[in-house]
C-alpha cells in the first residue's frame, strides 16, 4: 500500500511539472518518477536505532519517461563530449584563465571547476578569475559548477580579508540550532559574494576515532545527535542562499585512523555497524533532500573487500542509491588522493566509479590526469562499458540540480565585502 501511495503521488507530480520551460537556466526542478526503496529514517533531534522504513521521495529524478520533458530533450541533443564534461569536476591551474583551463573548457566541455587556496588570493582577483571562467563558458550546452571547500575552521580557501568562520566542532558545542542557521547562512552568502555556487560542506562524519588524522574538529561532534542536527542545519542554511551543498564524506569517515589524502584507510565495521552509527546523518540528510552527496575513498571490507566505496558499486547503489533509497546526485572525493592513486589507475577508477554509480569525478589536481580522466570515460561511453542510458541518468540528475539553483555563467560586478562580513559577525555574536 505504501508504495503505491508513493507511486501515485509520483505520478501526480510528475503531470505538475510537465507544462515547465525555459531549460537552459531557469527551469524548475523535476520530481522523481522511481519508486523509493527502504531506508532508516531518522530525526536530527534523535539517535535512532530502530530498522530501516521507508525512504523519502529524493529529487532530482531519474530520466523521466514523459516525451516533452524538456531536460530529457536537451540531454537528446548533447553530443557525447559535452555529456562526458558533464561528468568532471577539475581544478585551475594559477590565479588566472589560463590556455589548460580554456582547454578545458573549450574543447572538454567540463561541468565545473573547484577552486582550492592556491588559486585565491583576495576578493577582487577571485571574483575577477570566476567571471573569467563564466565568461569562458557561455557557449557551452551547461552552466559551470564554481565549486570550493569551505567549511570553516582549518578548511577555508577563500580569501583571508572574509571574517573567520570557527570549525565544525565549536559550533557543535554550542549545541543551539538557531546559532547554526546563521553561521551557515553567513557561509552561504560568503561563498555566494564571490560567485561560487557549490560547497563541498558540510561535514557529516562522526568523529570517533582520536586517532583519526584527518576528520578531527571539521565535525560536529564524536556522537550522532549532534552531528546530525548541526550537520542538517548547516546544509540547509548553505541551501537557503542558494548555494549547492555538498555532504561529505559518505559512509562516514569518522572512524579511520589513515589520512585518504595520503593513502586508502580500512574501516572494519559491518553493514549493521555502519547503520547504527556512521549513516545516520546522511540518511536524515538523504531525508532532508540532500542536493549532493560526496563518496569517500574508504575500503570497507565487509561490504566490498576489492573497491573502496568511492568505486563501489555495493555502497553506492546498493546501498545509497538502492536502499537509501538517494537519487540525487553523487559526486566522488578527488581522484588524485592517495587513496587512489597509490593502489589504483585514476582513468580506470573514473570508469568504474560511474559504472558504480555516482555522477561526477572530482580531480582537483594535476592537467594531465583530469585529460587522462574525460579520455578514459569517453571511450568507456563508446564501448558500451558506460551505458547510454546510465550516462544519460547522470547528466539528468546534474542538470536538474543545476536548474534548480537556476545558474548562469553571469558575472558578478563586484563584491560587498563591508556587508558579508557584517552578516558573519552577527550570526557569530548571537547568543
Amino acid at each position: 500500500m505504501i508504495k503505491q501511495l508513493i507511486a501515485s503521488f509520483s505520478l501526480l507530480m510528475l503531470c505538475i511539472g510537465c507544462g515547465q520551460n525555459n531549460v537552459t537556466n531557469n527551469m524548475a526542478s523535476p520530481v522523481p518518477t522511481a519508486s523509493p526503496t527502504t531506508a532508516p529514517v531518522q530525526s536530527p533531534a534523535t539517535v535512532p536505532t530502530a530498522s530501516p522504513t521507508t525512504a523519502p521521495v529524493q529529487s532530482p529524478a531519474t530520466v523521466p519517461t514523459a516525451a516533452n520533458d524538456p531536460l530529457k530533450e536537451k540531454i537528446a541533443s548533447m553530443t557525447l563530449d559535452e555529456k562526458i564534461g558533464q561528468l568532471v569536476l577539475v581544478g585551475v591551474e594559477g590565479t588566472t584563465l589560463q590556455a589548460p583551463t580554456t582547454e578545458l573548457i573549450d574543447t572538454y566541455h567540463v561541468g565545473g571547476f573547484i577552486l582550492y587556496k592556491n588559486n585565491i588570493t583576495d576578493p577582487n582577483q577571485t571574483l575577477k578569475l570566476l567571471n573569467a571562467l563564466k565568461e569562458r563558458n557561455t557557449k557551452n550546452a551547461a552552466p559551470l559548477w564554481l565549486s570550493i571547500d569551505q567549511e570553516g575552521g582549518k578548511v577555508s580557501r577563500m580569501p583571508d580579508n572574509f571574517v573567520k568562520i570557527p570549525p565544525a566542532a565549536t559550533i557543535g558545542k554550542r549545541d543551539n540550532a538557531a546559532y547554526t542557521r546563521g553561521v551557515g547562512s553567513a557561509l552561504g552568502t560568503e561563498i555566494r559574494s564571490l560567485g561560487f555556487n557549490m560547497d563541498f560542506a558540510p561535514v557529516l562524519d562522526i568523529n570517533s576515532n582520536p586517532d583519526n588524522p584527518v576528520i578531527g574538529n571539521r565535525s560536529f561532534g564524536s556522537d550522532a545527535k549532534t552531528v546530525t542536527t548541526h550537520g542538517i542545519e548547516t546544509m540547509k542554511a548553505i541551501q537557503s542562499e542558494q548555494v549547492a551543498a555538498v555532504v561529505k564524506h559518505f559512509p562516514g569517515h569518522g572512524d579511520t585512523s589513515v589520512d585518504s589524502h595520503l593513502d586508502l584507510p580500512v574501516v572494519n565495521k559491518s553493514m549493521a555497524e555502519l547503520k547504527a552509527f556512521e549513516l545516520l546523518p546522511f540518511v536524515e540528510a538523504i531525508n532532508q533532500r540532500a542536493d549532493a552527496i560526496m563518496v569517500a575513498h574508504l575500503l570497507i571490507p565487509k561490504l566490498d573487500k576489492t573497491y573502496p566505496a568511492s568505486l563501489s558499486k555495493t555502497i553506492v547503489t546498493n546501498l545509497l542509491r538502492e536502499e537509501l533509497g538517494y537519487d540525487g546526485v553523487v559526486i566522488t572525493d578527488d581522484m588524485t588522493m592517495g587513496g587512489i592513486t597509490e593502489h589504483f589507475d585514476v582513468g580506470e577508477s573514473a570508469v568504474r566509479s560511474i559504472q558504480a554509480g555516482t555522477d561526477i569525478i572530482l580531480i582537483g589536481h594535476d592537467y594531465d590526469l583530469q585529460i587522462s580522466v574525460i579520455k578514459a570515460l569517453k571511450l568507456a561511453a563508446r564501448d558500451g562499458a558506460i551505458a547510454k542510458e546510465m550516462l544519460d541518468k547522470s547528466v539528468y540528475r546534474i542538470l536538474s540540480l543545476k536548474q534548480k539553483y537556476k545558474l548562469q555563467d553571469k558575472s558578478i560586478a563586484s563584491v560587498d565585502l563591508k556587508t558579508v562580513n557584517s552578516q558573519i559577525n552577527q550570526a557569530l555574536q548571537a547568543k
